[in-house]
């Protein structure tokens, strides 16, 4: 990966005494490292380096942390868009897993065609930043990036608030407040929502 310069690195978990200015930046090369020390902090998803959606058959043979964070990686290297950082005071402390739908195992049943669809499909966020609103944050800037991108459809796969798993897609409520729309179901708990992102005027 790409060496960006050197700065002064503080230790991630400690809250500052009031909240700063959320800045959020899409994963490239040159920002692998940040992403890498999120997701190497206690609590973080480092079992799966949010491969869960993304692992081809070949790539799931090769079910440990490690060979997940060498095929999240890889797309990272090359390119592909995977998602977004968000940063307080120039420390990573969020993810967004915000990108083309076709970048992605099949995440609907339906048939219905990727062209043109973004999809949501992880947030994960420092312990200490939680309950301040950062994840809606988050959800507002993974919307704008995609419509910047092209997107002409925004989806995601959240799940009740009383769920006992797939919690890290994020919550019904929050993207209903966000404008989102219910489409389908996949499985027993994630509810399919779209929001349409209406063309950028040049």
């Amino acid at each position: 990966m790409q060496q960006r310069a050197r700065r002064s690195v503080q230790p991630l978990g400690v809250m500052p005494t009031h909240m700063p200015r959320l800045l959020v930046h899409e994963v490239t090369p040159e920002r692998w490292d940040d992403f890498e020390r999120l997701f190497e902090t206690k609590g973080s998803p480092k079992y799966c380096w949010c491969m869960a959606w993304r692992s081809t058959v070949e790539e799931s043979k090769g079910s440990d942390s490690a060979h997940r964070k060498a095929a999240m990686a890889a797309r990272v290297k090359k390119g592909t868009p995977v998602g977004l950082l968000g940063y307080f005071q120039g420390q990573p402390v969020a993810w967004c897993s915000v990108a083309p739908r076709s970048t992605y195992r099949r995440l609907v049943s339906d048939g219905s065609s990727d062209e043109g669809i973004w999809s949501i499909v992880c947030f994960f966020l420092l312990k200490e930043y939680r309950g301040c609103g950062v994840t809606k944050r988050m959800l507002a800037a993974a919307i704008k990036h995609a419509r910047t991108h092209g997107a002409k459809v925004v989806e995601a796969y959240p799940v009740d608030e009383d769920s006992p798993s797939y919690r890290f897609m994020g919550l019904v409520n929050m993207f209903e407040e966000a404008g989102f729309r219910e489409v389908g179901r996949e499985g027993s708990r994630r509810h399919v929502m779209q929001r349409k992102t209406p063309a950028i005027r040049r």
